[in-house]
């Protein structure tokens, strides 16, 4: 990560009028506030109705620089779906509030909240979309994505060589042939260190249906994955922001989201 993507402040606390009163915008004591640095000029956000929800409204932002303002790129912005039961706290770039949500476990069918970076896009094709510049992996039938968390290579693609194949491969290798993934994009939530048992393999992908959500993943129409595949530069360091909608609020000015 960039050295000014993320900078770090001391404990606070803070109260936010609502329409509906006060509302603690950390809603408890934080040991250390993060914000978006300077680096990031590109944020993909999406936020959903509450914590229980399983559907989101996504949009991409941009700015030329840290003086200017973030720029919606979607217009009202595209629906995705998440996790089946929902969402759960992630282990992302932000310590999260200690607020009761749970963190996220592994098969809790909960999508992780907060803010990610993004990791390797991995698909079917001989190359990414056209006009794609993001580092991209064509997956084939050597290849793992491993959510075993007794394993050393837990949260982890792996490419096995054919002459060597482990025992535990055939449960852990990567599906082929399915539409839903035929673009993955890695969101590296619990990959700095990865905590066993904190949720692995999730990613941007292709839905299922406009109304079947995911096991934990954020999921789109393939247009609306591939036009955002190509929109992305790593140079451009951009993050993930998932959060429920009064959470959002609430963190926004404090993590300088857009």
């Amino acid at each position: 990560m960039c050295v000014d993507a993320i900078r770090w402040f001391g404990m606070v606390k803070r109260l936010v009028l609502t329409g509906g009163g006060m509302v603690f915008a950390m809603m408890m004591e934080v040991e250390a506030e993060a914000q978006l640095g300077g680096a990031v000029r590109q944020v993909i956000v999406a936020t959903a109705a509450d914590w229980d929800s399983n559907r989101a409204v996504m949009q991409c932002y941009e700015r030329g620089s840290p003086r200017e303002a973030w720029r919606p790129l979607l217009g009202q912005g595209v629906p995705v779906l998440l996790g089946r039961e929902g969402l759960a706290w992630g282990r992302g770039v932000f310590q999260v509030p200690q607020n009761g949500v749970p963190m996220k476990k592994e098969k809790d069918w909960r999508a992780p909240a907060g803010v990610f970076q993004l990791g390797m896009l991995f698909g079917y094709a001989a190359g990414a979309p056209g006009g794609a510049v993001w580092p991209y992996v064509q997956v084939g039938k050597w290849d793992a994505y491993v959510d075993d968390s007794s394993s050393p290579y837990y949260n982890r693609h792996v490419r096995v060589r054919p002459d060597q194949v482990p025992p535990w491969f055939e449960k852990q290798r990567m599906r082929l042939g399915d539409a839903a993934y035929k673009w993955m994009l890695e969101i590296r939530h619990n990959q700095n260190p990865a905590v066993p048992g904190g949720g692995s393999a999730i990613f941007f992908h292709v839905r299922r249906g406009p109304d079947k959500p995911s096991a934990g993943c954020t999921t789109m129409a393939v247009e609306h994955l591939e036009w955002m595949i190509r929109w992305l530069r790593s140079e451009d360091s951009p993050h993930y922001v998932l959060l429920p909608r009064a959470e959002y609020r609430a963190l926004r000015e404090g993590w300088r989201l857009p």
